[in-house]
């Protein structure tokens, strides 16, 4: 006698095969939502990387700015100096008495250039630190870029070693982060 095919059986396969695939398609949305919201995590660092960055930059031209404004005002109190050594020198030459008020200005006016010397260099120093500081930001804010990149490709490709990847280059980009912070 004929075995009879029981009509349910096929449908339970069926109804089996749905369900691994809807938890299937669940877990790659569980997957996709996870690097949407890393990647945004990473975006927030870059944009925080990038503003100090910038914030560093503009500090830096700002501290250049004003050491060459102090390095001109040392050239004029250079000038004047010089101008008063000479008058100096030409009153001796010719057997005049020097005033006391033509020693007092050329020693004030040397007094001033190593004030001014003094504030330029500082003005120096303060741009390069801004300017180094600067550097290390920005690389965060490169790094950061490139694992939003990865992370993107991560999505289209489905791969997940390409996320771990980003997250990988997210960390070191925040060490760099971490670097730019401390270097204050």
């Amino acid at each position: 006698m004929e075995e009879l095919e029981d009509p349910t059986e096929k449908l339970k396969e069926t109804l089996e095969a749905l369900e691994h695939k809807e938890e299937a398609e669940e877990k790659r949305e569980r997957w996709t939502s996870s690097v949407a919201l890393t990647t945004a995590f990473i975006a927030v660092l870059a944009a925080i990387a990038g503003m100090m960055a910038g914030h560093h930059a503009n500090e830096g031209m700002l501290d250049q700015i004003k050491a060459s404004d102090k390095w001109a005002f040392y050239q004029a109190k250079s000038i004047k100096s010089e101008m008063a050594s000479n008058t100096i020198q030409l009153l001796t030459a010719i057997g005049k008495e020097v005033p006391a008020e033509n020693a007092q200005k050329k020693a004030g006016l040397e007094k001033d250039k190593a004030d001014i010397k003094a504030d330029a260099e500082g003005s120096e120093k303060s741009s390069e630190e801004h300017m180094h500081e600067h550097i290390v930001f920005s690389r965060a804010v490169t790094i950061f870029q490139v694992a939003i990149a990865i992370s993107a490709i991560a999505i289209v490709t489905r791969k997940k070693f390409m996320w771990y990847l980003s997250m990988a280059l997210a960390a070191l980009a925040s060490i760099f982060l971490v670097l730019g912070f401390l270097a204050h």
